[in-house]
């Protein structure tokens, strides 16, 4: 039972009208902003905070920003969907970014279209507060929750409450630096709460639905695993408990210095015996006096929910197709195919190429998750979209109509399934066009023969900030830089060897040394090449790694890093006919 069917109409009504009334006001109070900032009333470091406060970056482009627009727990309707298509047709030049964090980005809008975005957005309860800056970012959920054999039970209420309690609360929008929440319903960590200030995974007791609750996890520059807080909480003391977590880092975190300010410090620098005990002081405090209110419903559309869920699709829409054999579809059916726990249904991944989708892409998807499915769109941290609840006797048709708009690819979650940052596309804290790079990665890994190269991860970031998760993946990518003979070459920092072991104990990958963008490939190349033909049975990846040592993969590949001939093209980023420049504005995404 979700948490919220039992709500009287009467409070579920108020909620959504004092909700409503929030999101209007805020968005005004953000058009009065804009306008003192022109009127020169306040100037832009002033005006930073309110920006940020409401997801909107500046990119490294003049007079444009870049929106962040949060989908809570990951599920949206396909009612929002198509807003926003409507959106990237109409303000994003035709495109969205979907991001690890199960966001939608928007780039080059002009700041005075933002509030006509956030009018657009709030018109299906979607938000970007909250999104950027020092905050409780959007809180992410697993996008199978509630479809596959082995799940303990469906995370998705817990998420959505969870995100609405500390939305639009003064606690949870200034503090130190930004703050991390993610949910899993299945036994294994399937939402990497290792590397999260709170990371929430699904636990039972009898018949007590609960959470195994880890805190102080992150990437960025100096990765952190998170430590065990609660092995068991019960489901009642979520939102307290997280409170508690929240109430410590806002008073003891690091107000002074933001590269030392993540949560993880906090535990570094104070030790866990303090930290675990002034969250026990905290959490009692909460539970004799009062904290923030643990609503048990959310305003509708709010994490994509819905009191009455819709009819499922009938496929009466989807393309008429032949039966005849087809090796693409078999491959398709094999990587982006899952079959429910629902007799007869089948959850399938559409992938999404390094997170990037057309308007057209958007309304495709609607179209069909409200055609053959449960009208619900799923969002992925690795960039992909999920949809749930599809007849498996339609599959063929669905498959068909994801063709239509370029979306049929197989492969989901396999080696050329590349995550990435946007990089210096439009960062400013980023030194290398990451999106780029994951495009041409892909075409040396693609369709590798070797099914155990296949199940590999690539993951990259533009920069040491580890947006694109670089840390966790088989093998990752950042971008720096390097002068040779005086000009400046675009670099990336290789890593090997990331991600869970066979403990489900998180391990960060190992740096190798810094090869030229333009060379990357062909570093990746040597490296699998080298797996595929001398792994030992049943050997991982980072085990394989670990074996031969980081030593070997620096000679490995020790003629790319320092190449005896340069080319002309070693000047130049992917994607790029100009050469490099290293250009970098004042970091925000990090802020």
């Amino acid at each position: 039972m979700d948490i919220a069917e039992d709500t009287p109409l009467s409070l579920a009504a108020t909620l959504e009208a004092d909700y409503d009334h929030i999101v209007r006001q805020d968005i005004e109070d953000f058009r009065l902003q804009i306008r003192r900032l022109r009127a020169g009333e306040i100037n832009e470091d002033q005006f930073r905070p309110y920006r940020l406060r409401r997801g909107i970056y500046s990119q490294r482009q003049a007079g444009v920003q870049m929106i962040r627009t949060k989908i809570p727990g990951g599920t949206m309707t396909a009612a929002q969907m198509r807003q926003l298509a409507r959106i990237a047709d109409e303000y994003g030049g035709g495109k969205g970014h979907l991001t690890t964090r199960q966001n939608m980005q928007y780039h080059f809008v002009p700041l005075e279209k933002v509030p006509e975005v956030l009018e657009l957005l709030a018109d299906v309860r979607l938000t970007t507060r909250e999104a950027c800056y020092n905050t409780v970012r959007n809180v992410t959920g697993d996008p199978m929750a509630g479809l596959l054999p082995g799940e303990l039970f469906d995370v998705r209420p817990y998420a959505r409450q969870a995100a609405f309690a500390f939305l639009h609360k003064e606690l949870t929008d200034s503090l130190p630096r930004k703050f991390k929440i993610a949910f899993s319903g299945y036994p294994e960590d399937r939402m990497v709460g290792a590397v999260h200030d709170v990371g929430l995974t699904a636990a039972v007791r009898g018949d007590q639905r609960g959470f195994r609750v880890v805190i102080g996890g992150g990437l960025g520059p100096m990765p952190a695993e998170a430590h065990l807080l609660d092995e068991f909480l019960p489901v009642e003391n979520l939102v307290p408990r997280i409170e508690a977590v929240i109430r410590m880092f806002n008073k003891h975190g690091n107000r002074q210095n933001k590269n030392k300010a993540r949560l993880k410090f906090v535990l570094k620098e104070r030790g866990w015996d303090w930290v675990k005990a002034t969250i026990e002081a905290e959490y009692q405090d909460i539970q004799a006096h009062g904290g923030i209110a643990a609503l048990e419903t959310v305003p509708e559309g709010f994490g994509g929910f819905v009191p009455a869920p819709p009819p499922l699709g009938t496929g009466d829409l989807l393309p008429v197709v032949d039966r005849t054999p087809d090796a693409e579809f078999d491959r398709w059916l094999e990587t982006n195919v899952h079959q429910q726990r629902q007799p007869g249904y089948a959850a399938v991944t559409a992938v999404i190429p390094q997170g990037n989708l057309t308007g057209d892409q958007m309304r495709g998807l609607a179209r069909i998750a409200e055609d053959a499915g449960d009208g619900m769109l799923r969002v992925t941290i690795v960039q992909n979209l999920v949809l749930g609840f599809i007849p498996v006797s339609h599959l063929k048709r669905v498959y068909a109509a994801l063709k239509l708009i370029g979306l049929n690819r197989a492969g989901a979650n396999e080696i050329d399934d590349i995550v990435t940052c946007p990089g210096a596309y439009s960062c400013n804290l980023a030194l290398t066009k990451t999106m780029n790079l994951g495009a041409a990665l892909a075409g040396v890994v693609k369709n590798h023969p070797d099914k155990a190269v296949r199940k590999l991860s690539i993951k990259a970031s533009g920069c040491p900030n580890a947006c694109g998760h670089h840390w966790i993946g088989d093998i990752g990518f950042y971008g720096n830089a390097r002068k040779i003979d005086g000009k400046e070459v675009p670099y990336y920092q290789m890593l090997l060897g990331g991600g869970y072991d066979a403990g489900g104990i998180m391990r960060f990958a190992l740096a190798v040394q810094s090869i030229p963008a333009r060379l990357a490939p062909e570093a990746v190349q040597r490296v699998i090449d080298h797996y595929g033909s001398n792994r030992a049975a049943g050997e991982s990846f980072r085990e394989f790694v670990l074996r031969h040592k980081v030593e070997f993969f620096r000679q490995l590949t020790a003629d790319l890093a320092k190449p005896i001939e340069m080319f002309p093209e070693i000047y130049k980023d992917w994607g790029d006919e100009e050469a490099f420049s290293l250009q970098l504005g004042r970091g925000e995404c990090a802020a």
